[in-house]
């Protein structure tokens, strides 16, 4: 009887263990798990001069991770693995500034957006055929885009005369358009400021009106209703109490924040 006792003890303890929200294993754990992707300039970037995480959303993950009384850890992902990221319990939430796809809403809880930026390209000053948003799609043109961002659907949307190029990671697309194999490769803000800042060879290109404006925000597993509303309750207190804005300058992304 005792025996039986003890195993059915065991098993409703397993059980509990096995569907306990994502919340509550964190703050047992004293321990958030974000996962970010590393070269994402003004976002979640190692500098490479001191091998210190940076970013925005590094910034806010340890505010975030303070308030809620634990450590952060951060853990390598990108835009290609995001969801399988999430969806494996690799990490609690994603906090690099995750697009509002809809691919991604079928299949992840996307927050609030803090940040909001419109498509941008990077070319080679030595490219002479393009110079300004209108030369990018024309006959002859080759657009690079990276797998797994949404510049992959959307450039197939817009394109009618260009060629689109995908390549396996962002790197891969800057050394087509270094290299002369691609005339552009397509970004967004905070990229795109990286690109001019670091390479003395490229050159930003900006639309001339709104060409597709995309909010950011962040990404935790789908029915996750006690993570998603702490989440959500900082984002509005961020915003309101000026932190938002004040990492968003510290960074430069000014222009992006979504501060209301």
């Amino acid at each position: 009887m005792a025996r039986t006792f003890l195993i059915f003890i065991m098993t409703i303890t397993l059980t509990t263990s096995l569907f306990a929200d994502v919340l509550s294993s964190i703050l047992e754990s004293k321990k958030i798990r974000v996962c970010i992707w590393p070269e994402y300039y003004g976002i979640s970037y190692i500098d490479p001069r001191t091998q210190e995480l940076i970013g925005i959303d590094i910034d806010l993950a340890k505010e975030f991770a303070k308030e809620l009384g634990v450590n952060v850890a951060f853990k390598e992902s990108s835009f290609a693995s995001l969801i399988k990221d999430i969806t494996t319990k690799n990490c609690d939430i994603a906090m690099f500034a995750i697009g509002h796809t809809e691919e991604r809403k079928k299949h992840l809880s996307l927050t609030t957006p803090h940040l909001a930026s419109d498509v941008y390209a990077i070319s080679s000053k030595s490219n002479r055929r393009i110079n300004v948003w209108e030369d990018i799609d024309k006959a002859g043109i080759v657009v690079a885009v990276a797998k797994g961002t949404y510049h992959v659907s959307l450039m197939q949307k817009s394109l009618k005369n260009a060629q689109l190029l995908i390549v396996d990671s962002l790197h891969a697309r800057e050394q087509e358009v270094e290299a002369g194999r691609a005339d552009v490769f397509m970004s967004d803000y905070p990229f795109g400021i990286r690109m001019v800042e670091e390479k003395e060879w490229a050159k930003l290109i900006k639309p001339t009106s709104v060409f597709h404006m995309m909010p950011y925000g962040w990404a935790i597993a789908q029915n996750e209703p006690a993570l998603l509303e702490k989440v959500e309750s900082f984002i509005a207190a961020i915003k309101h109490d000026g932190r938002l804005l004040s990492a968003a300058k510290q960074h430069h992304l000014e222009p992006i924040v979504l501060s209301e």
